[in-house]
């Protein structure tokens, strides 16, 4: 499994109430080996997406976002990426975005250590962890 990485200016943005994780529509973008995303961006225009022809809903599902004793933990559904019709666009990085904020602020990403491809009727289960979530905030 990949490992989650966040961007540095989704902590700001939390703080400033442009996410509600709770109900906001999260999503995600696929970026290239080539136009990897850094710690340093904060909205999607920032990254270079690949084509998302043939690629099945990038919507994410999220299944709780609560906290217990003083640890928020925000829980969202296995996301399967399907080709269909077609092959997809190689790709190495899944990042994790707000599209309900008015500039797609990111949130975060998995490295997948090298360039994906998947042919018509692959696929790639994103695996968002719902024992210890997506992320965690102490």
């Amino acid at each position: 499994m990949a490992a989650f990485n966040k961007f540095n200016a989704f902590v700001e943005a939390l703080a400033e109430k442009v996410h509600n994780l709770g109900s906001d529509q999260l999503k995600v973008a696929l970026c290239a080996s080539a136009n990897a995303p850094v710690a340093g961006n904060s909205v999607l225009a920032d990254l270079t997406e690949i084509a998302y022809t043939n690629l099945s809903s990038r919507n994410v599902t999220t299944s709780s976002s609560s906290q217990t004793s003083g640890t928020y933990k925000l829980v969202c559904a296995d996301l399967t990426l399907t080709a269909s019709g077609g092959s997809v666009a190689a790709f190495r990085y899944v990042v994790l975005y707000n599209d309900t904020s008015t500039s797609d602020n990111l949130i975060g990403y998995w490295d997948y250590g090298s360039n994906l491809t998947l042919a018509d009727g692959e696929s790639l289960l994103i695996d968002m962890d719902a024992t210890n979530g997506v992320l965690q905030i102490v």
